[in-house]
């Protein structure tokens, strides 16, 4: 498991009839405020302030194909040569972090192969570095090559 202690939140909220909104700096808009949303906007908050990732090489919820089906990752980090380096996919708190949690994050690496593999909920965070034998679990989170 990963140890993430999530910035102090400085998010713009806003609430429109009855709903709230927060806004996304890599996207520069207005999304609705669900559990997920908040799990991957404390994401990159922790990208970026914690661990340094420029948000230049952040990408949220892109398409991608599959097939012949469409989805989308939640998060794609790229490295300095801006290719796909590390993928997250984000769940809601209450969402157990599970086998068919870490099958869909290894779905989306087939349409978009990293290195690093990431899934977490909020609370629980866990991470693969791809190997030639397979997934090697990590325990931290690495700094952008």
């Amino acid at each position: 498991m990963i140890s993430i202690q999530y910035p102090e939140p400085a998010f713009r909220v806003k609430e429109e009839e009855g709903k709230k909104f927060i806004f996304d700096t890599i996207r520069k808009k207005w999304l609705l405020l669900t559990p997920e949303e908040w799990v991957r906007q404390n994401m990159v908050s922790y990208f970026v302030q914690v661990m340094g990732y420029p948000s230049s090489l952040i990408a949220l919820e892109k398409e991608i194909q599959l097939g012949e089906r469409i989805k989308r990752f939640d998060i794609l980090v790229y490295n300095k040569a801006h290719q796909p380096w590390l993928m997250v996919e984000c769940k809601a708190p209450e969402i157990k972090l599970d086998e068919p949690v870490l099958q869909q994050v290894l779905r989306y690496h087939l349409g978009v192969p990293v290195s690093y593999l990431v899934i977490t909920n909020g609370n629980t965070t866990y991470g693969w570095e791809k190997e030639v034998s397979g997934l090697r679990l990590i325990s931290k989170l690495p700094l952008i090559p």
